[in-house]
């Protein structure tokens, strides 16, 4: 029989975390009202809020993808060649990640907002407004989940090893050659569980979103500020039922990730 090799009080510690992570979903679980859950989840306005959700996210985890690569590729050259500006990148990147959902919407609206560093001269030269509007919403997702992407590209590309990118070049590939055929496909399966990560960081948004996008029907309303909005109005069945749509989202999550996992496994 295998030995563990962690004690058996660490064993005792672990399972009480584990149990402080799991009681409150089960305690959620348990008080939603299943038998009224269809009638719940197409309410129009759970349906709303679900499609502005799945689609903000959808575009914002996209837009992570295409922006976050290039920057975790660099950020990686960067940590190799210069750690100094390595490090200071990754300051800048992951700020957002312990900033006050608040702070950042705050820091949104003075950026983006109609008197905003480039808001303003946004609503000037194109009439185009960006606070309290949809776009609104992607750009506060897109904020938010970018660390969670990058922080995840970035420690899968570090576990390429040099070395063979190092050999290819030798052998005469390109820089796109070596980043198509061998950097990016060893780096997939972290390249893949980063954007699962971006798009749930994104879909559960609502501090900042709040802040800087507000609580409009149909054009901000989140499935997370129907959430909200059901709690202040005392409603708590539209609250759970806008909860029961966030859980099926993520069960979907969690089984990509766990897919992800299995092939990185094989591989």
């Amino acid at each position: 029989m295998r030995r563990r090799s962690v004690p058996a009080a660490l064993v005792a510690v672990a399972l009480v975390a584990v149990l402080l992570l799991l009681g409150p979903l089960v305690a959620l679980l348990l008080n939603i009202p299943w038998d009224r859950a269809v009638e719940l989840i197409t309410a129009d306005e759970a349906t709303e809020a679900f499609g502005l959700s799945l689609t903000t996210a959808l575009v914002s985890t996209v837009l992570c993808i295409v922006l976050g690569l290039p920057l975790s590729l660099w950020m990686v050259d960067m940590m190799r060649s210069h750690p100094r500006i390595g490090d200071a990148l990754q300051l800048i990147i992951y700020a957002p990640l312990v900033l006050s959902p608040v702070v950042s919407g705050l820091a949104l609206v003075f950026l983006w907002g109609r008197h905003g560093l480039v808001g303003e001269w946004l609503d000037d030269a194109f009439g185009l407004r960006v606070a309290f509007t949809s776009l609104a919403v992607i750009v506060v997702q897109v904020f938010v989940s970018m660390p969670f992407f990058v922080s995840t590209t970035v420690t899968s590309l570090r576990g390429v090893p040099p070395v063979v990118q190092e050999a290819a070049r030798v052998d005469g590939a390109s820089r796109w050659q070596v980043l198509r055929h061998i950097t990016v496909p060893l780096a997939l399966p972290g390249i893949v569980v980063g954007t699962v990560l971006g798009f749930a960081r994104a879909l559960s948004e609502y501090g900042a979103t709040l802040t800087f996008a507000g609580n409009v029907a149909g054009e901000t309303r989140t499935i997370p500020l129907l959430i909200e909005l059901g709690l202040s109005s005392n409603d708590m069945d539209q609250a759970l039922g806008a909860c029961i749509l966030l859980l099926g989202i993520y069960v979907l999550v969690v089984g990509g990730v766990a897919t992800t996992t299995l092939l990185r496994r094989k591989r």
